[in-house]
């Protein structure tokens, strides 16, 4: 047994808590690229864009992957502003508030979006119109997407920020290296805290986001069937 571990004794158990919380995390983060190739994919099959599909790279750290991520989403937020941008340059002030305002019908904010849409790319689907209204009226993704990136970036520069992702399957004391680093055995409770705080917070704030995706792509799917 560890010195560490006879001065001590609830150490074994944190080191376990500790692995588990970690893979949790990376289970996390897998989702949430998936969730963001998908809606990627969207914009670009039906809006035009060019965002790149992303994945997870086993050789990089927690933090390397973040900012993969990061890119992505603010790529995303980027193409959500310009959709907007587009629609206040090319409409009547009364047809762009139209797009904002929750008692007007759906299929009439489709149909001003459709018009806007065939002047700039000379002819538009509308199921392009409808990804644009989706994105444009959902304040929760919006919202969600701004607290990911938050919690990401904190995620980063935090402790877990240096850790590499390749790390699970490897001999238990080999993990808990790579996870403490520097960080004293002793300070295992520290940093098990630390993982439960931004886990917790970064899952809530995930599955929302991951949810708010959904209900774009589902619809998508249903539009084309």
């Amino acid at each position: 047994m560890a010195l560490s571990d006879l001065l001590y004794p609830d150490n074994p158990k944190r080191k376990q808590e500790l692995i588990h919380l970690h893979q949790e995390l990376l289970d996390c983060m897998s989702a949430n690229f998936h969730a963001t190739n998908e809606l990627a994919g969207v914009l670009n099959e039906h809006l035009g864009c060019t965002i790149t599909p992303i994945k997870m790279r086993e050789s990089s750290t927690v933090k390397e992957n973040c900012e993969i991520i990061i890119q992505v989403m603010n790529a995303i937020q980027h193409q959500v502003q310009k959709i907007d941008s587009d629609m206040k340059e090319k409409l009547e002030p009364v047809l762009y508030q139209k797009l904002y305002d929750i008692k007007e019908p759906e299929l009439e904010k489709i149909a001003i979006a459709q018009r806007v849409f065939s002047i700039i790319f000379g002819e538009a689907t509308s199921t392009a119109a409808m990804v644009a209204i989706k994105l444009l009226g959902s304040d929760h993704l919006t919202l969600t997407v701004s607290k990911l990136v938050s919690l990401l970036a904190q995620i980063g520069a935090s402790v877990l920020g240096g850790v590499s992702i390749t790390i699970i399957g490897l001999g238990l004391e080999m993990i808990l290296h790579a996870i403490l680093g520097a960080v004293e055995r002793s300070q295992l409770l520290t940093a098990v805290r630390s993982y439960e705080k931004h886990l917790a917070e970064f899952k809530a704030a995930s599955e929302k986001y991951q949810h708010a995706i959904h209900e774009v792509t589902s619809l998508v799917r249903q539009q084309v069937q």
